[in-house]
């Protein structure tokens, strides 16, 4: 299939592209936008973790791997485990997650123990400073609650993961000093991210 991209370059780094499912319908998810990331990533069918490996090709240019396409990776923490593991062996490239932060949502307290030792990285979408605004741009499945469950799965992931960070992307009504006092409070860090649309 030509439009079967699992893996994909920006600059030195290589994301991997394992689902289309996401547990937000985010105003700003570059689904919606018509410059995308310059790929077609929308997948007819979910990969199997062979499917993911054999697509990896050559490893020794880019500066890390990453979990992030069009859906929330954690969905599937099992295949992200499964490869995660074989790169762990293949490079010694770091290995990160983009995620929603809805892991314990979908799969129960305590999720982000299964990453220890497989993840060096994971970027964990803020993206509000509140529920009720985090309710308006993100529109999550779990409805009220979700936002507390971002920040907490954050929390969750100190001293399990070595490099955690809290993005937000630069949306009308966010106030990126209260969301950047949320990753401050944590003991995490920041990044803020421009909207691409």
């Amino acid at each position: 299939m030509k439009d079967f991209v699992l893996a994909y370059n920006i600059g030195d780094r290589l994301y991997l592209n394992i689902t289309n499912r996401c547990t937000n319908q985010c105003a700003f998810c570059i689904k919606n936008t018509e410059r995308g990331v310059g790929y077609n990533l929308w997948l007819e069918r979910e990969p199997g973790a062979d499917e993911v490996i054999g697509s990896l090709g050559i490893l020794s240019p880019y500066s890390e791997i990453v979990f992030c396409g069009y859906g929330e990776p954690l969905v599937r923490i099992d295949l992200v485990r499964k490869v995660a593991g074989y790169l762990k062996k293949k490079c010694r490239k770091p290995v990160r997650v983009n995620t929603n932060g809805h892991a314990d949502l979908i799969h129960g307290p305590g999720s982000v123990v299964k990453l220890r030792g497989l993840v060096d990285r994971i970027n964990v979408s803020l993206n509000a400073h509140c529920s009720e605004k985090y309710l308006e741009i993100c529109r999550p499945m779990f409805g009220p609650g979700a936002y507390e469950a971002v920040v907490k799965f954050a929390e969750s992931c100190i001293g399990v993961i070595p490099e955690i960070t809290l993005s937000v992307v630069e949306w009308p009504g966010v106030d990126i000093e209260k969301c950047r006092e949320v990753a401050k409070i944590l003991g995490v860090n920041f990044c803020l991210r421009k909207y691409g649309g």
